[in-house]
């Protein structure tokens, strides 16, 4: 499903990965744990292609997405990727409803269609009488509902989140863990969580340790 070989990654004479390789399979929630520094958002956003690698590769779904040029990973990118992120990174000037429709809208589906699958979404995440609330009307836990179902709303093969529950309280915080059960049990994603809630990794399906830009073998 996921597949990471020999990633390296530099910030002048910085080096934060280190041949880094791993294998997520389908279906499969992970959490990469590791001190700060330890490499584990810069290897998540090259995962994402938010970022490049200096060499190596990923390979998502037998697409190897290092090799496509600009305009076919941002498709790529949209459509098979979504991203969860620790401040949910809402459009404030736009509704719920609004926020979650915008990478549908990008993926050129119709308004009328993204509508109705964001209201879907949102009534699934039971956020129904939510859909007209701006982010600063919504709860940190509401936020980070509709941060979810944005990125779910094309149907991504993978989900990517970054200290997804690092802004929540604990009532929350357990709400947004069982959502990610949730959503590989009904809908098939594959999950990598990056976090430092031990919690959340103890409950994943498997954890992996990161220090000095290397996997800590098991």
């Amino acid at each position: 499903m996921i597949e990471v070989i020999n990633i390296t990654k530099s910030f002048g004479d910085l080096k934060v990965l280190k041949e880094v390789s791993l294998k997520v399979d389908k279906g499969e929630i992970v959490s990469i744990v590791g001190p700060s520094g330890a490499g584990k958002t810069t290897l998540l956003q090259i995962i994402g292609a938010l970022d490049k690698a200096d060499s190596g590769s990923v390979v998502i779904s037998g697409t190897e997405i290092s090799k496509l040029k600009e305009k076919a990973l941002a498709s790529f990118r949209n459509k098979e990727i979504g991203f969860i992120f620790q401040f949910h990174q809402l459009l404030p000037e736009f509704t719920a409803l609004e926020n979650v429709m915008i990478p549908a809208l990008i993926a050129k589906t119709s308004p009328k269609e993204a509508e109705k699958k964001a209201k879907e979404l949102l009534d699934f995440l039971k956020l129904s009488d939510r859909f007209e609330h701006k982010p600063n009307q919504l709860s940190g836990g509401e936020r980070q509902r509709v941060a979810a179902a944005r990125a779910i709303i094309n149907s991504p093969s993978v989900i990517l989140a970054d200290e997804p529950s690092g802004s929540l309280d604990t009532k929350n915080k357990e709400e947004l863990h069982r959502l990610f059960f949730d959503l590989r049990d009904q809908l098939g994603q594959t999950i990598i969580i990056v976090t430092h809630d031990k919690h959340l990794a103890s409950i994943s399906d498997r954890i992996i340790e990161m220090q000095d830009g290397m996997i800590i073998p098991n």
